[in-house]
């Protein structure tokens, strides 16, 4: 189809659309420090056209809110917290030119390190409520002043080992030998003597294998229920991320529900073990991180739920490394 007008232009003739895909030479995308990423960016068009120059950005940022449950909403709103710069360069891919190609590929390499002389190492990758650890490389085909210019980005992941100093000493600390526990009407605190007496009667009794936890191992462990008065609906494994923002009044602290898993339903027979197997999730849990911007903690909330939907929790503060493989 044609316009009526003279100095229109057909639909053939309009400029064919074009499109940018960024592709990393690992299909998972992780990476570790001072590992290289390379790849490629591919560009496809139907026809052939000049550009000024491919350029590609790479970078990498903790971005930190507060939240308004924490500090309240007026100060959640106007309290900002200046996102760390991790990493952040800019590569020059190639200069002007034209494709004529209708796919065309420019190959790219870059090491995994943070800014020269920075003050704010490598993380691993955490995508959580308040504090985010992200790592983007973003691909821009500049084009003329009346051009739209096409960009694209992608994720990375970085997976950063803890210090052997401190696998050193984890090992060495009695924790790692596991925890044993007992839950028992004696031991709730945090109630009332009145709630107290109309409490029933139960025991529950096991273990966690450690509570400093390799993050590419499984959270394991034993539950054994030897009695209870009342029936019991559910048990369940709750994991939750503790996140801490500093900022110019002090600090927000929030704690929020990373994963929950049911380890029993419904009747449980006394005295038989109930095992606890719990994997830790990819970019939504990470190994522990103190610094003085932000803090990144994480618990395991043992649950136990009766029928008539009281529960009781049991709290695991837990310790998360990444060790080199």
């Amino acid at each position: 189809p044609k316009f009526s007008s003279e100095n229109s232009y057909s639909v053939e003739n309009m400029a064919a659309p074009i499109s940018l895909s960024i592709e990393p030479d690992r299909f998972s995308k992780i990476y570790k420090p001072n590992e290289n990423l390379s790849g490629f960016i591919t560009v496809c068009s139907r026809k052939a056209f000049k550009h000024n120059g491919l350029e590609m950005i790479v970078k990498g940022e903790v971005k930190l809110e507060l939240s308004a449950r924490s500090v309240g909403i007026f100060e959640s709103f106007y309290s900002t917290v200046k996102p760390l710069k991790i990493i952040d360069r800019k590569i020059k891919i190639c200069g002007e030119g034209e494709i004529r190609d209708k796919e065309r590929k420019f190959a790219f390499e870059f090491p995994i390190l943070p800014i020269s002389g920075g003050n704010v190492p490598l993380f691993d990758t955490y995508h959580g409520v308040y504090i985010s650890v992200k790592y983007f490389i973003r691909a821009k085909l500049k084009r003329g002043m009346l051009q739209s210019s096409p960009e694209t980005s992608t994720e990375f992941y970085v997976e950063v080992p803890t210090d052997k100093k401190i696998i050193k000493s984890i090992k060495k600390e009695e924790s790692k030998r596991g925890v044993n526990f007992t839950i028992s009407p004696a031991k709730i605190r945090n109630i009332t003597s009145r709630l107290r007496n109309r409490i029933p009667n139960f025991l529950f009794e096991g273990n966690l294998t450690f509570i400093n936890c390799n993050i590419d191992e499984p959270f394991k462990g034993e539950l054994v229920i030897r009695h209870s008065e009342r029936k019991i609906k559910s048990i369940e494994l709750q994991l939750v991320r503790v996140e801490r923002t500093s900022y110019a009044e002090g600090e927000a602290r929030e704690a929020t529900e990373v994963q929950n898993i049911q380890i029993a339903d419904g009747f449980v027979v006394p005295n038989m073990p109930i095992p606890i197997h719990m994997i830790f999730p990819k970019h939504f849990s990470c190994c522990s991180m103190r610094t003085k911007q932000f803090q990144i903690d994480f618990e395991v909330n043992l649950n136990v739920i009766f029928q008539d939907n009281h529960v009781i929790t049991e709290n695991f503060p837990i310790r998360i490394h990444r060790e080199e493989y």
